[in-house]
């Protein structure tokens, strides 16, 4: 990817972002007094506290996070990059366990079944796993590792972007049902794992990979040459 490509990236997940976003503010009003501006949902209403984590968490980490996947910023401003991941693993964090948290307690919504269920909570898992990976892959050192876990757990987190689209076109295409719906709702998350280890695994990025190994390797080499 060239850089000026590059300059892109955080615009297009924001882009991805943005329903899931503005559907999450307009249910933060909602759940804080303010006026409706999406049809209620009543389950929220004996517990709105795990709403107004998961979704104040997903709209920072949503936000924050997409311009960690730009590379210039990364290279002309490190310090930033290393504070604003630290403020991500507790958003993503925050995201993840709410959304085990949610799904757990509340009652199922209405034209979903069992296997949206189970999705749920694997993904909503993954999340988390994928995050502590790449909170200890970076303590030891291993930047492509790192990496490679945050942008999975990114990619989770973007889920509800994708669905807006799977959900959307899917029923257009194959109309509606709870077996169907929970397939188009898992497929928003699949979608986002599959590309995301495109990315992971693409030819360039496993070359860059290879460089930075031949590097350390000549480097431990010449150290151990000089004593």
């Amino acid at each position: 990817m060239t850089r000026r490509a590059s300059r892109w990236v955080p615009v297009g997940l924001m882009a991805l972002a943005a329903i899931p976003v503005l559907a999450g503010t307009a249910r933060l009003v909602e759940i804080l007094g303010g006026p409706e501006l999406i049809p209620t949902d009543a389950r929220f209403a004996a517990s709105p506290a795990s709403v107004v984590v998961h979704v104040a968490a997903a709209i920072g980490y949503a936000l924050l996070g997409a311009f960690q996947f730009s590379a210039g910023i990364r290279r002309r401003h490190p310090g930033w990059h290393r504070r604003a991941g630290r403020v991500l693993v507790a958003l993503g964090l925050g995201v993840a366990l709410s959304a085990l948290w949610m799904t757990l307690a509340f009652p199922r919504k209405e034209g979903t079944g069992e296997l949206l269920y189970v999705f749920r909570l694997l993904f909503a898992s993954g999340m988390a796993g994928s995050i502590i990976l790449g909170l200890d892959a970076i303590r030891r050192r291993d930047i492509a590792r790192h990496r490679a876990w945050m942008t999975r757990a990114y990619a989770l987190a973007l889920g509800a972007g994708t669905q807006a689209f799977t959900v959307g076109f899917g029923e257009a295409l194959f109309g509606s049902g709870v077996v169907r719906t929970d397939l188009m709702m898992g497929a928003g998350w699949a979608i986002n794992l599959a590309v995301a280890e495109w990315i992971i695994r693409r030819p360039s990025a496993r070359l860059t990979r290879d460089t930075r190994s031949c590097r350390r390797t000549r480097t431990r080499t010449a150290l151990a040459g000089s004593r």
